[in-house]
C-alpha cells in the first residue's frame, strides 16, 4: 500500500463516526407538523410593502424546503408562524472621497413566533430578530430615505427579504 494510500486510510477511520453532518438538511419539527399557516405579516413601519415582501419571501422559503405545505391563514394548520415587522432603517455604511454615500446597511427588525397549534406550544420565537444587511449604493440615492432606496434599488429589498427568509426559516428547523 502506498503511504498517501495509507494516509488517506487513516484521516478516513479517524473521522468515521465523529457526528460531523451538513447542516441544513434535517428538522427539529415534530412529524405530524405537515400544513403550517404563514398569515400576512404585520407591518408597523411606515413602508406598505415591507410586509407583504417578507411574507412571500417567508413563504417562498418554506416551500422551497419541499416537506411542507404553506398555506396563508392560521386555521386548519398544523402550525402557524406569525410576524411583525417593527422596523426598518436604512443608514449609510461607507463613504467616497467626495462624502457621497457608498454603501448602506439595511437593517429590519421583527417579531415572530412559530406555534404549534396541535399542543399550543411555542416552538421558536424572537420577540426582537434584527437583521442586518450591507449593500452598494444607487446613484443619487439618499442614505436616509428608504422609499428612495427602495424606488431605485428594488433589488435590495429582494435580497434582503431572501436572506431574512432564509435565517428565520433555519432557525425554525435546525432548532437554533
Amino acid at each position: 500500500m502506498s503511504v498517501p494510500a495509507l494516509m488517506l486510510g487513516l484521516v478516513a477511520s479517524t473521522f468515521s463516526g465523529c457526528g460531523y453532518a451538513l447542516a441544513g438538511r434535517g428538522s427539529f419539527l415534530p412529524a405530524y407538523i405537515n400544513v403550517i399557516g404563514i398569515p400576512q405579516f404585520t407591518n408597523t413601519t411606515p413602508y406598505e410593502i415591507v410586509d407583504t415582501v417578507f411574507t412571500e419571501r417567508v413563504r417562498s422559503e418554506f416551500i422551497g424546503r419541499g416537506k411542507y405545505k404553506v398555506l396563508p391563514q392560521s386555521t386548519g394548520v398544523d402550525a402557524v408562524l406569525s410576524g411583525e415587522i417593527i422596523g426598518l432603517s436604512i443608514a449609510p455604511a461607507s463613504f467616497t472621497e467626495q462624502q457621497q454615500a457608498s454603501r448602506y446597511v439595511v437593517t429590519v427588525v421583527a417579531k415572530l413566533q412559530f406555534k404549534d397549534l396541535k399542543t399550543n406550544h411555542v416552538l421558536w420565537e424572537n420577540p426582537s430578530l434584527v437583521f442586518r444587511e450591507e449593500y452598494e449604493a444607487a446613484q443619487g440615492t439618499s442614505a436616509l430615505d428608504p422609499n428612495a432606496f427602495f424606488g431605485q434599488e428594488a433589488n435590495a429589498l429582494e435580497r434582503v427579504s431572501t436572506e431574512f427568509a432564509r435565517t428565520v426559516i433555519s432557525s425554525i428547523l435546525e432548532a437554533f
